[in-house]
């Protein structure tokens, strides 16, 4: 059964379901960074922090970085590679860049950005107001995601532009469900285990 929610798009929220009960993605919220029926989707988990400190990492980026300024756990797939979302200053988001290579950043939606981390971190320190990086990412095959947003694994809501920097990851899964209204955001109560309610 569909869960209630919008369609999947880039930079809109998947928000796992109580039905979602597997450890990796239980209680997670990802934000989808490409999505394409044909040809598969993938985001970053934001709300799993890492006890890894990211000066220790990326000592170059290390003052861009929001805190926590820890790496977070981004996902089970490629879990060498690191994906760095950034947001946007207001005059960063009104100046287009010409290329993703001159700029350090590439678009997700409005002020949220990927960001190269080999790019001059004094030029990403003008343009940024905030930094995460993520080890690992989420991926779907073509038409997967969709399948399981069908059997009602996943939200699907509309982000803010500050859902991927929180102070307080730990929270968001219950935030953004609140934010929705009713019926989603009597979920953000539910037990982790419906059956000790």
């Amino acid at each position: 059964m569909r869960a209630p929610g919008l369609e999947p798009a880039r930079g809109r929220l998947l928000v796992a379901t109580p039905l979602l009960r597997e450890p990796t993605f239980a209680r997670t919220v990802v934000v989808l960074l490409e999505h394409d029926p044909d040809e598969g989707s993938f985001g970053v988990v934001l709300n799993r922090p890492l006890d890894v400190d990211g000066a220790d990492v990326l000592p170059d980026v290390a003052p861009l970085l929001t805190p926590p300024d820890t790496l977070f756990q981004g996902g089970p797939v490629s879990p060498t590679t690191a994906v760095a979302l950034g947001l946007l200053t207001p005059a960063a988001t009104n100046t287009a860049p010409a290329t993703a290579d001159e700029s350090g950043w590439a678009p997700v939606t409005g002020p949220l950005v990927t960001v190269d981390l080999d790019h001059d971190a004094d030029a990403l320190a003008g343009a940024l107001r905030a930094l995460r990086v993520f080890v690992g990412y989420a991926g779907w095959a073509a038409g997967q995601l969709d399948g399981e947003i069908e059997e009602g694994a996943w939200f699907v809501v509309d982000g803010l532009p500050l859902d991927p920097f929180g102070a307080d990851p730990g929270r968001l899964w219950s935030a953004v469900l609140r934010r929705q209204g009713w019926p989603l955001a009597a979920v953000a109560v539910a037990p982790i285990d419906p059956g000790l309610n």
